[in-house]
Order: C-alpha cells, then sequence, then structure tokens
C-alpha cells in the first residue's frame, strides 16, 4: 500500500479509500444493494490486510446503519489510532424542521449521533455532503471550526459543489480564523471530468486533497456498456449521470484491458491515480475482487498514449452530483 498527506496536512491516508456505502442494513435508506454486518465483515477486514487505512462513510447511509456497522468492525479488528474515519453531514436524518442541512443546530446534533453509531470519540475527517444554500456559510463554517476545536473532529472536509461556492467558505473560515476544508470529495472519473475545469485547479492551487467518489462511474467503467448489475436496475441518482456518447470510453477501456490483460477497473482507477490533484478514490466494495483490484491499481502504470486512447474520446456533460 502507499501513503500519502492528505492535501497540506501532516495526516497520512492510504492511497486507496474504501467507500463505505455499501455496508449497511438492506432496506434502510435509498440503497437495496447494500451488505448487512456479516456480509461487510470479511471486506473491511480485507481492506484492513491488505493496508487500507482511510474509511469514509456518512450518516445518511442506510439510515446510519453504515456509521453503525463500520465502527463496530473498525473497533474490533484495528486499533484507533492507526485508522482515518471520515463521515458527512448535511442529509435528512429525520423528518421535520432541522432534520437535515448545515445549520449549527444540525451539525451539532450530527456529530454526537455519528460519534454515538461508530463507537469512537472522534472522527479524523468531517464533511459537509453538499452545499447548504438556507444556511449561511459563516454559520456552517464557524460551527465546523467548534467541532474541531471541542475535538469531536480533526479535519474538515467538503463534498461536491461549485468551485465558486467552495472558495467563499474557504475565504470565510480564513477571514474569520476559523478552521479550513482540507480535502474536497467530488464527482470524478474517466466518464466526468468537469471537475478538471475549476475545482481541480482551485484544490492545487488551495493545497487540498481531491478524494474522488464513484471513480468507476457507478461501474459503468469494470462491465459493457449495456450490461446491468442489481445496483444499477435500482440507481436512480446514478442512472443519469452518464449519457450514451460514454459507450466510447467504456469500450476503449476494455481494449486497453484485454491488452494488459488486467480487469478493467484497474486500469480506470490507474487513469485517476495518475491525476495530480487526486489524494485517493473512494472505492465502494461488495465483493473481494473489488479491493484487490483497487489496490492492484496502485501497480498499473499507463503509457501516454494509452492516456490519450481513453481521454479522447470525452464530451462536455452537464454538472452533475452537486
Amino acid at each position: 500500500m502507499q501513503y500519502v498527506k492528505l492535501g497540506t496536512t501532516g495526516l497520512d491516508v492510504s492511497r486507496i479509500c474504501l467507500g463505505c456505502m455499501s455496508f449497511g442494513l438492506p432496506g434502510r435508506g435509498r440503497h437495496e444493494w447494500t451488505l448487512d454486518e456479516e456480509a461487510s465483515r470479511p471486506l473491511i477486514r480485507q481492506a484492513l490486510d491488505a493496508g487500507i487505512n482511510f474509511f469514509d462513510t456518512a450518516n445518511v447511509y442506510s439510515d446510519g446503519t453504515s456509521e453503525e456497522i463500520v465502527g463496530r468492525v473498525l473497533g474490533e479488528y484495528a486499533r484507533r489510532e492507526e485508522v482515518v474515519i471520515a463521515t458527512k453531514v448535511h442529509g435528512a436524518m429525520h423528518e421535520g424542521p432541522n432534520g437535515r442541512g448545515l445549520s449549527r443546530k444540525a451539525i451539532m446534533t450530527e456529530i454526537d449521533n455519528s460519534l454515538r453509531r461508530l463507537g469512537t470519540d472522534y472522527v479524523d475527517l468531517y464533511q459537509i455532503h453538499r452545499w447548504d444554500a438556507a444556511t449561511p456559510v459563516e454559520e456552517t463554517m464557524e460551527a465546523l471550526h467548534d467541532v474541531v476545536k471541542s475535538g469531536k473532529a480533526r479535519y474538515i472536509g467538503a463534498s461536491s459543489m461549485y468551485a465558486w461556492q467552495f472558495s467563499k467558505a474557504q475565504y470565510t473560515a480564513r477571514l474569520h480564523g476559523w478552521t479550513r476544508f482540507v480535502s474536497m470529495q467530488n464527482h470524478y472519473n474517466l466518464l466526468y471530468r468537469e471537475e478538471e475545469r475549476e475545482m481541480l485547479p482551485l484544490c492545487e492551487d488551495m493545497g487540498v486533497g481531491a478524494l474522488s467518489w464513484s471513480p468507476l462511474a457507478r461501474g459503468r467503467l469494470t462491465r459493457d456498456w449495456d450490461a446491468t448489475t442489481e445496483r444499477s436496475r435500482t440507481d436512480g441518482f446514478g442512472r443519469n449521470l452518464y449519457p450514451e456518447n460514454d459507450r466510447e470510453i467504456v469500450d476503449r477501456v476494455a481494449v486497453i484491458a484485454t491488452e494488459r490483460g488486467v480487469p478493467r477497473a484497474r486500469v480506470a482507477l490507474a487513469w485517476l491515480l495518475g491525476r495530480p490533484a487526486v489524494t485517493a478514490p473512494i472505492v465502494g466494495a461488495t465483493k473481494p475482487h473489488h479491493i484487490d483490484d483497487a489496490v492492484a491499481a496502485l501497480d498499473v502504470r499507463l503509457t501516454d498514449k494509452e492516456i490519450q486512447t481513453i481521454e479522447e474520446p470525452y464530451t462536455p456533460h452537464a454538472v452533475s452530483g452537486h
């Protein structure tokens, strides 16, 4: 396993982050394809054995049961100081007023709930899951600063927003002497590269580490275009992310993978790992080979010609994932 600093912090993280949206009680929340604790346990253990120390979840994943599973399994298999646990806040956790968003009330309530579910006194990285236009950014940034100063989070991060919004939040924190974001978790893969226009250059300029979600385009880059899975059949959000003209990129990844004699996932992840702004792709896993391929991708070096071949068909996309 390779380890790098997260942005300009002193925090060492594995170059592969295990995305934990796959873990959670099926039927809880929006995902029908998640794995219960018995099925999740060996995958988390496999990740630890492979040297992965970075685990990303969120309060909304399977109504909090992802955090519960991740917390219990990591508590059994790893020492707390050896792992980096990241979670998120923003989505709806209960009906009615103050059940979601980034108000001071929501943040202070949800950090305590996440810590209780995770079974830990602190998280290493506390991330805002999306931008909250209904709450003043000053309120959000001061609340996050207070979470850090109280010892409940070591660092803070953000996810999926416009570059001007991220810049505004960072400037607001700097102006008041509050804690700034050290990471940006954004939608970025071979099929969706709109982040290259503004967000990734901004992250490089600010010394912010990019953590790419959906690095395999919800599995599109690992299989034939017309192939389906249980997740793809029930994933309403992901169904509209990638239009038909992305098929050519998928086909070219398949050709290069065949020529190299490796799974397609390794080629797609190798491309992403080669992007200078990317600290770690967030890789979800429901089968052991998903983790094997992610780790093995660290040793794949694409040639300039191969990179040109898979990048060439890209066409601009509508902004998505915010």
